[in-house]
């Protein structure tokens, strides 16, 4: 009986320590610092350290209301999944679907509404 005891014991600290990370709430603004500031930068603005002179393109400048307000949310996690050829864009924009979650994704996508201060286009 103590073996079935602590066999469930285990079986239940493996529940919990499974369910951590994927209950924990999303630091969107780390996401982005680590996958989006180093072209897009801390602010959102499109001047990142990766970004130079000759840069092939610009990026995106998050905090342009009028221009992010063009884009839905599903347009936005389209391109962060499926990165920029997905959408006629750039292939400068690498697709992160294989590499963050769902939850980072829309965790993205909310940060982004706060840089621009906006709220897209709805559909």
């Amino acid at each position: 009986m103590t073996r079935l005891k602590a066999i469930a014991a285990l079986i239940a600290c493996l529940g919990f320590v499974a369910a951590g990370p994927a209950a924990a709430e999303v630091d969107a603004e780390k996401v982005y610092k680590f996958y989006c500031a180093q072209c897009h930068g801390l602010e959102g603005k499109g001047d990142g350290p990766n970004v130079y002179k000759d840069f092939p393109v610009s990026p995106r400048n998050f905090t342009n209301a009028a221009e992010m307000d063009k884009l839905s949310d599903a347009d936005m996690r389209n391109v962060i999944r499926d990165g920029g050829p997905s959408v006629s864009k750039s292939p400068m924009m690498p697709p992160w679907g294989k590499t963050i979650s769902d939850e980072e994704v829309d965790a993205l996508v909310g940060h982004l509404r706060k840089l621009c201060a906006c709220e897209g286009k709805k559909g």
